[in-house]
């Protein structure tokens, strides 16, 4: 049974490095689990709820990740979450938990001659995101590790293919968005309208800083905002690292989202490949 509770917790209120446009069809999914009619835009329209692919409450079928010619293929899909408690996707989600663990394992596997993250994904939490593209990062030299988009690697998704040896992406999959975004929820209107006072009793003048019941401060807003600013830079600097690029480089892309080829001219790719034939190049790398 979904614990929709503990999606919430990790979904509103917290930084995410996931493309918004991702970000709403989520919330618009989950809306009416969350007992919320609508959701709605800052400036007042609706949040579409076009084309969820998130399949809630069906566990994915595939194996942790398979061993194809001596190469480890990872699966690197959906939103991507710091706990899953599986090493395989799950409900449109993939762990940092899981992925860490395959990667040792494929790392110690003395079968395993190259690994290859299968990617498509929008990004997800920021939490566990830099320590696993770190992790990736120093593993580099022991074994080819490579990253071959079989669609699109955005925000953190793209945080953890920068720190693979190579990035292949097909022609109409993408890079980029390296950005952070935080989502707060303001439900005080909509519980006044439900006949529903809320007070909040706390001691420490910012503990209630970011309640739903309430409107968001002006205090409460810069103080976010830093947070924000601060894993934004973390980011652009892990991507500046793993990609030998410079930190304004990164930093001057404003979270901008590249298709094909255009992510290979500003450096966040290798190659436009195919995945099929991304995985032969692979193949021909280890000889």
């Amino acid at each position: 049974m979904t614990n929709y509770p503990h999606l919430a917790q990790k979904l509103f209120n917290v930084p995410l490095a996931i493309t918004p446009q991702k970000a709403e069809i989520v919330m618009a999914a989950l809306a009416d689990r969350f007992g919320l009619a609508r959701l709605f835009h800052a400036d007042g329209r609706v949040v579409a709820f076009d084309d969820w692919d998130g399949d809630i409450g069906e566990p994915a079928q595939a194996r942790a990740y398979e061993v194809v010619a001596g190469i480890a293929v990872i699966p690197v899909t959906g939103t991507l979450v710091q706990k899953l408690g599986t090493l395989r996707p799950y409900s449109g989600m993939t762990g940092y938990d899981g992925l860490r663990a395959c990667l040792s394992m494929a790392m110690a596997d003395e079968d395993v001659q190259g690994i290859a993250l299968d990617i498509d994904s929008p990004g997800g939490e920021v939490a566990g995101c830099f320590d696993l593209a770190d992790d990736i990062y120093r593993m580099r030299g022991s074994k080819p590790i490579w990253a071959i988009l079989t669609e699109s690697a955005y925000s953190a998704a793209y945080a953890l293919a920068s720190a693979c040896d190579r990035i292949l992406v097909p022609r109409t999959g993408g890079t980029g968005s390296v950005g952070v975004i935080c989502m707060h929820v303001d439900m005080s209107k909509a519980l006044g309208a439900a006949g529903v006072n809320v007070t909040l009793i706390h001691y420490g003048d910012r503990k209630a800083d970011g309640s739903d019941s309430q409107p968001l401060s002006k205090e409460a807003m810069s103080r976010y905002q830093s947070d924000v600013d601060a894993m934004g830079e973390l980011f652009v600097k892990t991507v500046a690292r793993n990609r030998g690029l410079s930190v304004k480089a990164v930093r001057d892309t404003q979270a901008t989202t590249f298709l094909g080829a255009a992510g290979v001219e500003i450096g966040f790719a290798d190659a436009v490949m195919a995945p099929d034939e991304a995985f032969r190049s692979l193949l021909a790398e280890l000889g």
